[in-house]
């Protein structure tokens, strides 16, 4: 029976081939969208200190299961190694590219979806929250009383929601549910940042509901399209980390490299398709 893996040598993944405009596109729209903005990372000292103290506690558990499950990888596959820190580095050079604002936040990239679909969202917790540290120090980006807060919207809820769009979406193959599950967990990145911001600094009418409208009417601006921008880009990566390096999508269960190469022997698997 045809599953739909009909893919021959000849043919290679739709971004593979369109990759000349996508990544011009990527980088297009990561450069006209840096303009003032709301959004993650929380500066230093901006949040009271009960809240602060409130999003480390809730962080600290995902950081525990992460490091778990990073010891696990590790062990059962010493190679995993490179690619974690691959995907330590995808994100502290997407989320690094900060656009400062006037309220003591700013808009950026995440980059968390590529190590949440690799090796899961808690294991993407703890690279996030390393990078995030060595942000806070090195480039004054985020902050250490904040951290808690940081790491909570951008290595917890942004790794869970992209790892679950991605496994949700799987049957509309690889290359959307990648785009999809890079976009949204950007998204629920922002939404958590409005959700914070809000609990900390509620409108006087309106309360907390008013000022988390307030700050996602202002995040949307420049995030909706920095989320585009990040899903186009984490595709590329995809297919050539498929047309390069298959084994590691292979070894992380992203692709099913035997599945098609019996039905199809020295078929080149489309991410559409895998």
């Amino acid at each position: 029976m045809d599953t739909g893996l009909t893919h021959v040598a000849t043919r290679r993944p739709w971004a593979l081939r369109h990759k000349r405009w996508l990544a011009p596109l990527a980088a297009a729209g990561l450069a006209f969208t840096a303009q003032p903005a709301y959004a993650l990372h929380i500066a230093e000292g901006f949040l009271p200190p009960l809240w602060a103290v409130v999003w480390f506690v809730a962080s600290a558990p995902f950081v525990v299961l992460g490091m778990r499950s990073i010891s696990r990888q590790v062990q059962a596959s010493p190679q995993a190694k490179l690619t974690l820190g691959m995907s330590g580095a995808f994100s502290f050079v997407l989320s690094a590219l900060k656009i400062p604002s006037v309220t003591g936040s700013c808009s950026h990239p995440t980059g968390v979806a590529l190590g949440a679909i690799l090796f899961g969202p808690t294991a993407m917790t703890v690279l996030g929250t390393i990078v995030l540290l060595f942000q806070a120090i090195i480039l004054a980006h985020g902050g250490l009383t904040t951290l808690g807060a940081n790491v909570f919207s951008m290595a917890v809820v942004g790794p869970l929601a992209a790892y679950a769009v991605f496994r949700g979406l799987r049957g509309l193959g690889l290359a959307w549910s990648v785009f999809f599950a890079a976009t949204l967990s950007d998204l629920a990145t922002y939404l958590t940042t409005s959700v914070q911001m809000g609990l900390a600094f509620p409108a006087p009418e309106g309360g907390v509901l008013e000022s988390f409208v307030k700050f996602v009417s202002i995040f949307a601006i420049t995030q909706i399209p920095l989320a585009i921008s990040e899903g186009i880009l984490s595709v590329i990566v995809f297919n050539l980390l498929q047309q390069y390096s298959r084994e590691v999508l292979v070894e992380r269960g992203v692709v099913d490299d035997a599945a098609i190469s019996a039905r199809h022997p020295g078929a080149v698997p489309s991410v559409a398709s895998a």
